[in-house]
């Protein structure tokens, strides 16, 4: 009876989906998160006649096959790219993407990873960095006696420096964009990697063609729907019931048969 190893199969599947809606959830307030969603493909079928065998002597035919599937399994989790809401914070070096686009990131071991959560900070170096401290590429330095600091939609960033009237243009924001955005690689700390998946970045400016433009003093919410979270995750917990009680069934069977005498 194949029906044991099927429904287990089932039970297996909706745990990885119940553990990526969990993740979800617990991220619906993390700046800039981006959530997933499980994807499943059935595994290999047992054929136990094929269609067109012949079934009788004058040559009819059986019109359809006896395929039986051995269960499903888990094949990835895809990120969804649909962007989160803008929340305003206040704060002169917070920036939202409006549009598609990553911030460039530089990490210490000198690697560079990509991110859309743009609640920046200073640096004891007055480098604009993230909040753990890795620093924006292209480094900007805000000048000490800095007052005020501008950033416009296309990430030119200038301060006002002491009684100056005039600003001071410090650089500019540079964005990347990919072929295939899912096939990056979540490693954590709101920070993504490229893969051979998603291809080379794409490096531009905010404005350009196919990148969003900069938003001061907002951020980019996380696009988790909590209602629909909650509802795919009282549909994987009826599925695992389900799968649960065709292998009990499956298992009651067994006994019965192993009964008759």
């Amino acid at each position: 009876m194949k029906a044991l190893g099927t429904s287990a199969t089932g039970m297996l599947a909706q745990q990885r989906n119940v553990d990526v809606i969990a993740n979800n959830i617990a991220n619906a307030n993390t700046t800039g998160f981006k959530a997933g969603r499980a994807v499943f493909s059935d595994l290999v079928y047992q054929t136990m006649s094929r269609e067109g065998e012949i079934t009788s002597n004058a040559g009819t035919m059986t019109p359809v096959a006896m395929d039986i599937g051995l269960g499903v399994r888990s094949t990835g989790v895809m990120r969804l790219a649909e962007q989160g809401g803008l929340s305003e914070t206040g704060n002169d070096l917070d920036l939202a993407i409006d549009g598609k686009g990553f911030f460039v990131v530089n990490r210490p071991d000198g690697t560079v990873a990509y991110t859309r959560a743009g609640n920046f900070g200073r640096s004891a170096e007055g480098e604009i960095v993230t909040h753990d401290g890795f620093q924006l590429d292209p480094g900007i330095v805000i000048p000490e006696g800095t007052r005020e600091i501008s950033i416009s939609a296309t990430g030119f960033v200038s301060a006002y420096v002491g009684n100056e009237t005039e600003a001071e243009v410090l650089g500019q924001v540079t964005l990347a964009t990919f072929v295939n955005e899912a096939g990056l690689k979540s490693i954590g700390d709101n920070l993504l990697l490229e893969t051979e998946a998603s291809g080379d970045p794409i490096l531009g400016v905010a404005g350009d063609e196919g990148f969003g433009v900069m938003i001061q003093r907002y951020v980019e919410a996380s696009n988790v729907d909590t209602v629909a979270q909650m509802t795919a995750l009282i549909m994987a917990q009826r599925t695992y019931e389900m799968n649960s009680k065709t292998m009990t069934a499956a298992d009651q069977m067994l006994q019965t048969a192993n009964q008759i005498r």
